[in-house]
Formats: structure tokens, sequence, C-alpha cells
């Protein structure tokens, strides 16, 4: 019963398949190998983009970062919100990549940004010249790290702000195959129809060993990114085994398949929750994410019985009345199952 996070759960079946079936003769490195060809022209196609540039990598950070620093100078600001990934887990990754551009909060219910708060903070930059720091890009997270999703058109009204500013949108898509799952809208639609520049497409959370794409779609800017990758040290020699995850989860519909399943057993698990006396969710469940508040003794109960979530903020404790309610975040992958979370549920009814 392995609520932690999606992180926690083990690769995909197919995915480790597809590893090992790469894992055989010679193939040449740095992105040029045969299977990354398969996977270009699959994303491709997954995302209506015949033009745009694909490059892979091993984790979100380097994916969202170096993406932010072919999108705005070091003097530039980076719009995101208050709680975006980019700004609560990534140890200044984006400001270090960019060569030292400032990430500018936005806030809003559920870590999602609204166009008026966002023009709000476009206007304000930049407001004494070469005194400020200039307006840069967007950052949008999708689904958001409060477990809320974006809409097409919730993502179409942020980058017209962007764009009414002359800047580019970066999304980060960390958990993008939620998002999808839970939108049924096209990754066309929530992407580059919608005005995003770049996209970071996640594996690592969705079944896969450690992959992740970053899709352009200018190409003007692929030439750039190449650069930064290599240099900074996430331009894999035997990419072959990137490229084989990446075609393993694209194949079939995998990616959406297992966000589907993740996403459905995080609605059974708040649905659940919302039949225990006193519980409520703190955010809205509709991703693969579940925030919810129940009693201390419901949590003791869990925690005892093996569970494995965080109490979020952290600073909660286990100990003090049995009545109080704290607050969790409990997260389902691909590989949760229907009895991890009645079993769960179980013990937080007791």
């Amino acid at each position: 019963m392995n609520f932690a996070s999606d992180n926690t759960s083990a690769a995909a079946p197919e995915i480790l398949a597809a590893v090992i079936a790469a894992n055989s003769g010679y193939a040449m490195p740095y992105g040029n190998d045969p299977i990354m060809e398969q996977v270009r022209a699959r994303l491709r196609e997954v995302f209506e983009a015949p033009e745009a540039a694909v490059y892979l990598v091993a984790t979100g950070t380097a994916a969202n970062a170096l993406s932010c620093a072919v999108l705005t100078p070091p003097w530039g600001a980076i719009f995101c919100h208050r709680n975006a990934h980019i700004e609560e887990d990534e140890c200044g990754a984006p400001e270090f990549y960019t060569g030292g551009s400032k990430l500018i909060l936005v806030d809003g219910a559920h870590a999602k940004m609204t166009p008026a708060g966002l023009s709000e903070a476009i206007s304000f930059t930049g407001r004494s010249g070469v005194h400020n720091v200039q307006r840069g890009m967007v950052s949008i997270t999708n689904s958001t790290e409060q477990g809320a999703v974006y809409s097409a058109a919730e993502v179409a009204a942020l980058c017209s702000v962007a764009k009414g500013f002359g800047l580019p949108v970066h999304l980060d898509g960390a958990r993008f195959a939620n998002a999808i799952a839970a939108t049924k809208a096209s990754p066309a639609d929530m992407t580059w129809r919608a005005g995003v520049d770049v996209v970071s497409f996640g594996g690592t959370k969705n079944g896969c060993l450690g992959v992740e794409a970053v899709i352009i779609f200018d190409p003007a800017k692929a030439w750039e990114f190449e650069l930064r990758r290599k240099r900074a040290g996430h331009l894999f020699s035997k990419h072959r085994f990137l490229s084989a995850q990446m075609l393993a989860y694209l194949e079939s519909g995998l990616w959406l398949r297992l966000a589907e399943q993740a996403n459905a057993l995080a609605a059974r698990l708040s649905a659940g929750i919302l039949t225990v006396p006193g519980a409520h969710l703190v955010h809205p469940t509709e991703a693969n994410a579940v925030f919810a508040s129940f009693s201390r003794a419901g949590h003791r109960r869990a925690h005892e019985g093996g569970a494995a979530y965080y109490l979020w903020p952290f600073d909660q404790s286990l100990q003090g009345p049995d009545d109080a309610l704290l607050a969790a975040r409990l997260v389902c992958s691909w590989s949760t199952t229907e009895d991890d979370v009645d079993g769960l549920l179980a013990l937080i009814r007791g």
C-alpha cells in the first residue's frame, strides 16, 4: 500500500522488456540509434506536429530546466504558479540552467494560475526598465502539484495572455499523460494548438525506468537545445536505452492506459475517503493524486498497518488527539491496485 509517490512504483513490464530487447548488438550513441528515429516519428504523430524537434533526457528536472533555458535569457522572468514543480522541487535548476532567470510566482487555487493573475504578474514585471528583470516566459504545470488539471481551454487562455505580452510558453508535463487521460483532450490541443512552444512529456512517473521527452514545436530552437543538453551533461552515450523506453511507452497507447489506471484508482480512493465521517478533500481529485483530510486516528491506523504516504504539509505529527484532522497527499500509480486502495480505506475507517 504505497501511496507516497508515483515515483515509488516499479517500471511497467512492457518498458523493461523493451530495454532488454535493446540490449543486443551495437547501436550508434548520443541519439543516433535507429530506435530514436521511431520515437521522433511516433511523438510527431501523437502531437500532430510533423516539424517538431524531439529530444530525450533521463529526468524531469533536466527536461524542465533545459526547456526554460532555450526560452528565456538570464535576465528574463519565468512566470509560474507559486506551487509549480519548477519552484518547489527542482532546487533552483531552472535558475541555474538559464544562467540566472528569476521565477515570478503567481497565485491561484489548487496550484492553477488564472489569466487575470498571470496578466497582473507580467504587467508588474520590468516596470523600471534596466533596473528590473525583464519579461521572459511562462511555465504551466499540468497536472498541477495539487492534483488539479488544466483543460485545453484553460491552457489556451493562459497562453493567450502570454502571447499578448510576446512571451513563449513551456508546459511541464511530468504527469502530462494523467492530464490527457483526465480531460480526453488531444495532445495537440493541450499544447501547440493552445499556444505552448515547448512541452516536457513525462514517462518516469508513469511506468518508465527514467526517460522524459522534450518536444520543441519551433525547430529553430532545436540546435540550441542540443548544445545545452550536451553542455549540461544530459546527452546519454548509450541513448538507445532511453529510446527503447520511450518507444515502448508510446506503442499501442501504453502511456494513456497506464495513466487512466492511475487516475481511476485515485478516483476510487478519493470517493472512499469521502465516506469516512469528518473527512474532506483539500483539493479536487482530477488526476492521480488525492489531497484529503481525515482524523489523526485514521492516519495512525494507516501507518501502523503498513500504508506509506506523506502528511501534507510535512510538519504535522501523528502524535496528538485522535479526532484532530490532518491533511495528506496520496498518489496512485499505474501499479496501484484496487486491493491497495480498499486496504488503505479499511485502515482509515478502522
